[in-house]
């Protein structure tokens, strides 16, 4: 949200430490690929780098396992479970406002699982309703860890596939730190 966009996007692109992902940018995305540890560390260090600008950064995520297909980074799913981000970025302090949708798909008790996640996100975020999402408001880092536990928990109790869409807003004229409710 800024006339240096380019600028703030690419400096948080070179300073985040992409060695254990594949990542490729584009003129519409960038893409990141790997075990989730990494992908989540990636994402939560290009933005929290793009967001200590100063700037008002949105932010727009999907994170998918499971989708059949495209496998040319999987010689990265075998690198350490080690995040190369977490020193640098973990100390930033930076209040944001997010919200998240969760879509474990395959499952028939879908609804469950997506409220027992929610119900988990209260240990990282101030968690409000909002339409066809979850807003969270609080720290970054500890917000970025929320979602990342969440996913994961999801996966690992057996959704064969699972989306999650994230939107972030960081350092909005708009946004003076109150909670909505």
């Amino acid at each position: 949200m800024s006339d240096d966009f380019i600028g703030i996007i690419t400096d948080a692109l070179n300073q985040a430490d992409t060695t254990k992902v594949w990542m490729e940018t584009d003129d519409v995305t960038t893409t990141v690929r790997g075990k989730m540890v990494h992908v989540f560390d990636v994402t939560k260090a290009i933005f929290l780098h793009a967001a200590s600008s100063g700037k008002h950064i949105a932010f727009q995520a999907t994170f998918s396992i499971g989708c059949p297909g495209d496998s040319d980074s999987d010689v990265y799913l075998v690198e350490d479970d080690l995040p190369v981000n977490a020193s640098t970025i973990n100390q930033i302090k930076q209040p944001i406002a997010a919200k998240f949708s969760l879509y474990p798909l395959g499952s028939g008790t879908y609804m469950d699982v997506i409220y027992r996640q929610i119900e988990a996100m209260k240990e990282y975020a101030f968690v409000s309703p909002a339409h066809y999402s979850t807003r969270l408001d609080g720290e970054a880092a500890e917000i970025f860890d929320g979602l990342h536990t969440v996913f994961e928990e999801v996966v690992n109790a057996g959704s064969s596939h699972t989306v999650m869409t994230v939107t972030i807003s960081a350092n909005s004229p708009s946004h003076r730190g109150e909670r909505h409710e």
